[in-house]
């Protein structure tokens, strides 16, 4: 039993979501899962791409490999340097080179051909050439090694996420029951016309978006809505592919061919939603813009400009400088630090519960300016109960509660389950010797020779009963005894503890503005925004309306400094929002599959406190990742002085290079040491 407003609600909420191509059999439908599979994939790597180029992804297998060539060839070097067999130490690190720094060869080449010069793969190209010539043969190696390793990780943590919007596919069934005359036949939803009727038997799946015509029952309309009140559903009623049918048969007629379904529908959001949503750069391939030529002419110039005009200057000693000059400058302290600043801070995130699916998206967090939330399953539990129970004309709230109970004794309805839960004490059947439900507005029943009403305001008024609350907050069962108004009970969805202080914690993390997006009604929302010091609230919106609003919010950010949209939610509805979003949060345990993967951060244990904790430690990573920059740049920048000079020999251009590196590394690591309760 529910009141009218959550109905309409639900109805409308019911507009959202599921979405998947049609299928013309199951082998077609496993084809389509595999298909939006890559195309998923296709999408993520477009979206991750940093600037022009496609990341050098390196296997695993070749880094192990290359790993223990070079601990061969540096147990070797000493060996076999300045011997007849020197020639082998040169086939151990090349082989280990190439096997790790091929392809970042191959991207330089490639982004040069196409006029992407300066970038950390061609720094990293030049510089690594540099040190081979000047046999630093374990340095080179080293550099690509390590940012082969950094970007594994990153591939690894990304090519689990994604999947899921394929996964919808699941939801839609493969056959229609579908009613020919007398007989019915099972049919493939492909195959059904508009105007059809189509019978949905309980417990199956609605195959095709449609109207009522025969038959009421509740649907279940969770897998679709993230909402997890049941809706009643009655002649004249809208059904939509995806919902669950819980009770009775229901008969309905067919008014939109599978292709045009909400399922479909959701999907072209999903898709729209992934081409407009912009990549995040990551700092050093900003940073190899600026710093890559100016290195690379610095070193062209030290090697051509003084031999040409110092009288007695050589092009052998100059050359030597300018090769000093790359190893000094080569970026390994930044190309080894800021991916590890970042994967520890992914690590530190995730011994929070908190899984980050790239080091784009941990920057993004430490410039987030609003953040939009979902209200049920996101701020709220999802899980109804009773939560208040007032008593009227002598009547006590047991007895209230106990007359409740007894009239919803035959109902299934989760309201009905929360008010007997709260009642707490066994029911007999037997007690109930009438029961007629009202469609859409509740039930009578006779108990004890006593005639009990228990339904919502609208069914007070139709019985002309009168009584003293008609607007109240959250779903209301008015209860009445023999014409007598006994009191009401108030069932709503319960807040997550921990909502409130997560609000407040983003607020004093600097974020601007807090928004909730929801298809609820706008009173159960404020009342929810009010106890959780939410600033904005929307409500009664379909899922395009989400994606819409959410759009709108986007177009008024600032375009400099803190200039991010996070938006939170858990349900298949939420996914296009999620991934239109600057960064997208889910609510992982209880969350739908559709939402995590789709999500860019995903809160494992469900409390929104956490997207604070995930702020602070990209803020922290930050901080970490920028003391590294400033200690290389500092450090390398004196060395480079030096060996311009000629005053740096080779053994201070690795102290530079590796020293720095490792430098930055311990830095790093306190990232996970730190706590950020």
């Amino acid at each position: 039993m529910m009141d009218e407003g959550r109905s309409e609600v639900a109805l409308s909420k019911d507009h959202t979501t599921n979405h998947t191509h049609n299928v013309a059999s199951h082998t077609r439908n496993s084809e389509l899962h595999h298909r939006h599979h890559n195309e998923s994939h296709k999408s993520h790597d477009h979206r991750h791409a940093h600037g022009h180029h496609d990341h050098p992804n390196v296997g695993l297998t070749s880094i192990i490999i290359s790993g223990i060539l070079l601990l061969i060839g540096v147990f070797l070097e000493p060996k076999l340097h300045g011997t007849p067999y020197a020639f082998m130490e040169y086939i151990v690190f090349i082989t280990a080179y190439l096997l790790v720094g091929g392809k970042v060869l191959r991207a330089a080449m490639a982004n040069l051909l196409h006029g992407q010069v300066f970038d950390e793969f061609f720094l990293m190209s030049v510089a690594t050439l540099g040190a081979i010539a000047i046999h630093q043969l374990p340095e080179a190696v080293s550099v690509m090694l390590f940012f082969a390793v950094g970007e594994y990780l990153q591939d690894l943590a990304l090519d689990k996420s994604r999947k899921a919007i394929a996964s919808l596919v699941d939801i839609r069934p493969d056959t229609a029951s579908l009613k020919v005359g007398p007989d019915i036949q099972v049919v493939h939803p492909d195959d059904v016309n508009i105007g059809d009727i189509i019978i949905i038997k309980p417990g199956e799946r609605v195959p095709l978006d449609g109207r009522v015509t025969n038959g009421s029952s509740f649907l279940d309309t969770s897998a679709l809505t993230g909402e997890s009140v049941p809706r009643r559903i009655s002649p004249g009623g809208t059904v939509l592919a995806g919902m669950v049918n819980q009770d009775g048969v229901i008969e309905a007629q067919v008014e939109k061919r599978s292709s045009e379904s909400s399922i479909a529908r959701i999907m072209r959001l999903v898709e729209d939603a992934q081409t407009r949503k912009a990549p995040t750069e990551r700092f050093i391939t900003t940073f190899s813009r600026y710093y890559t030529p100016l290195v690379t002419f610095a070193a062209v110039g030290i090697a051509i400009v003084p031999p040409l005009t110092i009288p007695g200057a050589t092009f052998s000693e100059w050359i030597y400088r300018a090769l000093v000059l790359l190893v000094i400058s080569c970026p390994c302290a930044l190309v080894i630090s800021i991916p590890l600043g970042y994967f520890g801070g992914i690590g530190s995130a995730s011994r929070h519960g908190i899984l980050i699916k790239g080091a784009n998206f941990l920057d993004a967090l430490t410039s987030v300016h609003t953040v939009v939330m979902d209200k049920t399953g996101t701020l709220t539990k999802g899980v109804f109960r009773v939560t208040q129970v007032e008593a009227r004309e002598g009547f006590t709230r047991g007895e209230v509660l106990r007359f409740a109970a007894l009239a919803e004794i035959n109902s299934n309805h989760p309201i009905a389950k929360s008010i007997a839960e709260a009642y707490g004490e066994n029911l007999l059947p037997e007690e109930v010797q009438g029961y007629h439900e009202i469609p859409g507005h509740g039930i009578k029943a006779i108990i004890d020779g006593t005639e009990i009403i228990a339904g919502n305001d609208r069914m007070m008024h139709m019985e002309n009963i009168p009584h003293d609350s008609c607007n109240l907050e959250g779903t209301a069962v008015y209860v009445a005894v023999d014409g007598v108004f006994a009191g009401y009970i108030i069932i709503a969805d319960e807040i997550k503890a921990d909502a409130q202080e997560a609000v407040q914690d983003l607020k004093s993390l600097g974020i601007e503005t807090t928004i909730m997006l929801t298809g609820d009604d706008l009173s159960v929302a404020e009342s929810v925004a009010s106890q959780t010091g939410i600033d904005v609230v929307f409500a009664n919106l379909l899922p395009e309306d989400k994606v819409s609003k959410v759009e709108e919010i986007a177009a008024v950010l600032p375009k400099r400094g803190r200039n991010r949209l996070v938006f939170a939610g858990d349900g298949i509805n939420d996914a296009p929002v999620i991934i239109r979003s600057d960064v997208g949060v889910a609510m992982g345990a209880l969350g739908s599959d559709a939402a995590v993967e789709a999500a860019d951060v995903v809160i494992m244990d469900d409390k929104p406190s956490k997207l604070g904790t995930a702020v602070r430690i990209a803020l922290n990573t930050r901080s970490i990742v920028i003391q590294n920059i400033v200690l290389a740049l500092v450090v390398k920048g004196v060395f480079i002085v030096t060996g311009m000079l000629g005053m740096a020999t080779m053994w201070e251009a690795v102290f530079a290079d590796v020293g720095v590196a490792l430098l930055a590394i311990l830095n790093s690591t306190r990232i996970l040491r730190k706590k950020h309760g």
